[in-house]
Parts: C-alpha cells; sequence; structure tokens
C-alpha cells in the first residue's frame, strides 16, 4: 500500500492542494447553499406555499418535515457513492454528486405551488428533497477525501479544513440574496416570484464547481492503489465488518456538530418566529458569526495539526454543551449585542473547533481503499440523527413546550455528551500527536 512518504512525494505540491481545496469547497457550498436555501424557504414561504393550513404553525411543522426527508436518503447516498469513491473513483463520484444536488435546487425554483396543483405541489418538494440527500450523501466525504489525499500529513488538518468553508460560504449566500431581495421586493412579491430567485441561481454555483472539479486529476493515492488492483472490494461490505467500532464512535463524533450548526443557522429562526423575536437581530447576528467562521476555521484545522483532532474537537463539544442554555437567555432578551456574542460563541468558536478537524479526522480512521465508503457512512448517519431528527422534531418540540427553549437545550445536551463519549474512546490521528497509535493511514 502507499507509505507516508510516497503520499507526500505526490501531493507536496501547494498550487495543486489550493485548487483541489478549492474544488471540493464549492461543491461543499453548493450542498449547503441547498441545505439553508431550503431552511430559510421552510420558515417564511413554503408553509404557506406548499402546505396550506390554518393553522400557520402546522404549515411550518409540514415544511420542517420536507426538510428533514433529505436527510433520510442521506445515509444510502452515502453507500451508494461512497462505492463509486471506492471502486471508480474519487473525482468520478464528486462530478455526479454536485450534478444531483445542484439540478435539484434548481428544480425547487420551478416548482409550482399547492394553489396551482393541489396535493401535487408538496409530493414533487418531497421527491426532489429525496434526490438531493442521495446525492448530498456522497459528496461531503467525497470533498474532503479528496483534499486530505492531496494535503502533506503534517499540515492535513489545515489544508483540509478549506473544505469546511463551503459550509458557511453556502450559509451566506442565500442568506444574502434573500436579505437583498426582501430589501427590494414587497412581502407579497417575495410571496409570489421572489422566493425562487436563490434556488435558480444555484445553478451558477453548480456551473462554477462542475467547470473546476472536471479540471482536478484524480486522488494521486487512489490512482496508486487502482494500479495494484487494491480497489477490487466491497468497500461497505468491508468497513461494517472490520470497523464497526470506528463507525459508532465515528457517528457518536458527528452528532453534536450536525445538530448544532442546523439549530443555531435554521431551527433558530422557528424559535425566534415562536417567541416573537426580531428576526433581523437574529439574522443579522448569525451571518456576522459565520462570516467569522470562515477565518475560525482553518485556524482550528492548523490547530488539530499542533495539538490533535481530538482535544480541538472535545473542546467544541463540551462549548456547546456548556453554551446552549446561556445561548437562548441571551437571544430571548432580543438585543443585538447580546444575541451577537451568544451566536459568535456557539457558530464561530463552538461549531468550528468541531467542524474543522472532522475533514482530516474521519478520513485518517481508514485505511485508503475502504475510505470513501468509512467516511460517508459516519458523515451521513450522524447528520441524520443529529439534523434530519432535529428537523423533524424541531418545531414540534416547540410546539409541545409553548415555544420554551428547554426541549431544545435539552437535545444539544444530551447530543454533546454522546459526543464527548465517543471522541475519548477514538485514538488520536494527527501525525504529529499519535506517536505510534494509530497508524490507519496509508495501511
Amino acid at each position: 500500500m502507499v507509505s507516508t512518504t510516497d503520499i507526500k512525494n505526490n501531493v507536496d505540491n501547494t498550487p495543486i492542494i489550493k485548487r483541489v481545496a478549492s474544488a471540493s469547497a464549492i461543491g461543499t457550498a453548493a450542498e449547503y447553499y441547498d441545505f439553508f436555501a431550503y431552511g430559510t424557504a421552510a420558515v417564511l414561504f413554503f408553509g404557506h406555499l406548499f402546505f396550506p393550513s390554518s393553522d400557520p404553525l402546522i404549515s411550518t411543522l409540514a415544511a420542517f418535515a420536507t426538510y428533514a426527508v433529505g436527510f433520510l436518503a442521506r445515509p444510502l447516498g452515502g453507500i451508494v457513492f461512497g462505492h463509486i469513491g471506492d471502486k471508480v473513483g474519487r473525482k468520478k463520484a464528486l462530478v455526479i454528486t454536485i450534478l444531483i444536488v445542484g439540478l435539484g435546487t434548481f428544480c425547487i425554483g420551478l416548482l409550482p405551488t399547492y394553489e396551482k396543483i393541489g396535493i401535487w405541489a408538496p409530493v414533487l418538494l418531497i421527491l426532489i428533497r429525496v434526490l438531493q440527500g442521495f446525492g448530498v450523501g456522497g459528496e461531503q466525504a467525497g470533498a474532503v477525501l479528496m483534499t486530505a489525499e492531496y494535503s502533506m500529513p503534517e499540515r492535513r488538518g489545515f489544508f483540509s479544513s478549506w473544505v469546511q468553508i463551503g459550509a458557511p460560504a453556502g450559509f451566506l449566500l442565500p442568506m444574502a440574496l434573500f436579505a437583498l431581495l426582501n430589501s427590494f421586493l414587497s412581502p407579497e412579491a417575495m410571496m409570489d416570484y421572489g422566493w425562487r430567485i436563490p434556488f435558480l441561481l444555484s445553478a451558477l454555483l453548480v456551473i462554477v464547481g462542475l467547470f473546476i472539479r472536471l479540471r482536478i486529476d484524480e486522488s494521486p493515492v487512489f490512482a496508486q492503489i487502482r494500479e495494484t488492483k487494491a480497489a477490487e472490494s466491497r468497500p461497505v461490505i468491508e468497513v461494517i465488518r472490520n470497523y464497526p467500532g470506528i463507525v459508532v464512535k465515528g457517528v457518536c463524533a458527528k452528532l453534536i456538530e450536525a445538530c448544532t450548526f442546523a439549530m443555531f443557522t435554521v431551527i433558530v429562526l422557528a424559535y425566534g418566529k415562536a417567541n416573537n423575536l426580531d428576526a433581523t437581530i437574529l439574522m443579522d447576528s448569525m451571518i456576522v458569526a459565520v462570516l467569522l467562521e470562515i477565518i475560525a476555521i482553518p485556524a482550528m484545522g492548523a490547530l488539530s495539526d499542533r495539538i490533535g483532532r481530538k482535544p480541538v474537537y472535545i473542546a467544541g463539544a463540551l462549548l456547546q454543551v456548556i453554551a446552549i442554555i446561556p445561548f437562548f437567555m441571551a437571544i430571548n432578551q432580543d438585543i443585538y449585542w447580546l444575541t451577537q456574542i451568544a451566536m459568535i460563541v456557539v457558530i464561530t468558536l463552538g461549531h468550528s473547533m468541531c467542524y474543522a478537524p472532522q475533514a482530516s479526522y474521519f478520513p485518517e480512521l481508514f485505511p485508503t481503499h475502504i475510505r470513501c465508503s468509512g467516511i460517508a457512512l459516519i458523515w451521513q448517519i450522524g447528520s441524520l440523527v443529529g439534523s434530519g431528527v432535529l428537523g423533524l422534531m424541531a418545531v414540534k418540540i416547540l410546539q409541545m413546550t409553548g415555544g420554551h427553549y428547554y426541549g431544545m437545550a435539552s437535545y444539544v445536551i444530551v447530543l454533546g455528551i454522546i459526543s464527548v463519549i465517543g471522541l475519548l474512546t477514538m485514538p488520536e490521528t494527527a501525525p504529529k500527536r499519535r506517536h505510534g497509535e494509530y497508524q490507519g493511514w496509508g495501511h
């Protein structure tokens, strides 16, 4: 198999790494663009347009349920595209997934509403969400893996974390578009056609991402195992058979990060609506915190190279648990500066400390020939439980608790504790810190 020295010799080229990281980040941005465009539209528009009801909360609940449906197809997509990534190539899987996700987002912008075609409107919306979830299931694993396999071992945490910048970028783009449209269009115009514009414009992001991805070469590590026929295996079955403990612990580790980013950037809007909080304060402070996270993510990736993946990740998980109740107490004051501080703590610091190390940590847990499948299983099962189940339950929890935050806070605390336990039982994989403890990379 490929040794660490061989990998370093193949990838010790910063311009190439930057190009690969950029290509991967654009695809991740396209994925999260859909995630946040839909989440925002679900709160503001889709309840009325696709799930009309005499009770606005019931409409919002139905819209969020459809938002969560996309997560149900993610594990299946992860299995299928993880298999393709391990057997056929990382690059081919990435090209297919960005097309599926991007075209799905574009098609949402073309959908007729319930008023036009009745029950077929939500049915078509659900079908598109399932298809998108299937594509997204293979997107993130392939994106982080491509960059990780190109990166020098001693700086893998830093360069791999660039891919994760796609998440805040994918958040900011639809947020900025919705804010811009709201400033130029009346509420009636937004409900009529304005909401469609961010979905239709996603085609531009897909075209750019596809152009860049088609220009990069296959991962050098994968190219070498293809030459030796080492990829001729059943990767998903091998992961489940030989690495069940790593998969389960990895899923546990993923939970807190998947939960909190959805909580603090999507679900919080539904919470604010239920409690009559100023949506402008929430969104403005959220945007600032996410902008700052673009700087924080590579910084935390670099820190994970120096002190290890686990210490950075565990610190972020604990911060999320400790900060969740003060977060809700702060935003309930409906004062901008308090809300801004709360958002910076949980998003800029807490989330980046969990999110940045993932891009290098999860790939380092598996040998090359099954790496894509292993990451996909961890990423998508963790996202399904952390974000998908929360999406299904969030508005219902608010309804059952009369809009109080204790149900939401309890959900975060429980997942945070599970994640910390999972991380404590996992090996350290950072080359500078493992000291022979774990040698999964390159086996």
